[in-house]
C-alpha cells in the first residue's frame, strides 16, 4: 500500500493566530490586543530569504550570506497581520517610513523576541534542537 495519501495534505499557509506579545497594547476595555500572525510559504520564504541575501569578503572572495536581521525583519513583516505595520499613520508615529522598522520601534527586545518566537512557532521552524529542549523543560 503506497502512502502517498498521507503526504496529500494542504498547504498551512494562510493558517492564523492570535498572541499576546505584551500588556502594553490594551484595547478600549482595557484587556491586551493580539497581534495576528499568519504562516507562510516555503516558497514566500524562499523569497524572504534571497531578498536578505548580502555579499561580503571573506579572505578576499565575495560571499553572500544572509542578513539574519534583515530576514527577521522581512519574516515578521509577512507574517504579521495586525497591526499593520505597513500603515503610514503608524510609520509616522515610529518615525520611520520604513515599515521594516516599525516593529524595532514599537517593541522592546522581550516584545520583539516574543514575536519572532511566536511566528517562529506557527511557521514550526525552530529547530529539532530548540524543540527537544522543549520537550526536556515540559
Amino acid at each position: 500500500m503506497s502512502a502517498l495519501k498521507a503526504f496529500l495534505q494542504p498547504s498551512v499557509e494562510g493558517v492564523t493566530k492570535e498572541v499576546i506579545i505584551s500588556q502594553r497594547f490594551k484595547g478600549e476595555d482595557g484587556k491586551p490586543v493580539p497581534f495576528v500572525i499568519k504562516a507562510i510559504s516555503q516558497k514566500e520564504n524562499e523569497k524572504l530569504a534571497r531578498m536578505s541575501r548580502k555579499t561580503a569578503k571573506v579572505d578576499g572572495v565575495p560571499v553572500e550570506k544572509t542578513d539574519s536581521i534583515l530576514y527577521t525583519r522581512r519574516l515578521i513583516l509577512a507574517c504579521v497581520q495586525e497591526p499593520d505595520f505597513s500603515d503610514q499613520e503608524m510609520c509616522k508615529y515610529y518615525g520611520t517610513e520604513d515599515p521594516l522598522e516599525v516593529p524595532s520601534q514599537m517593541l522592546s527586545v522581550g516584545e520583539y523576541n516574543r514575536l519572532s518566537n511566536a511566528i517562529l512557532e506557527l511557521n514550526d521552524m525552530k529547530s529539532m534542537g530548540e524543540k527537544i529542549e522543549e520537550a526536556k523543560n515540559s
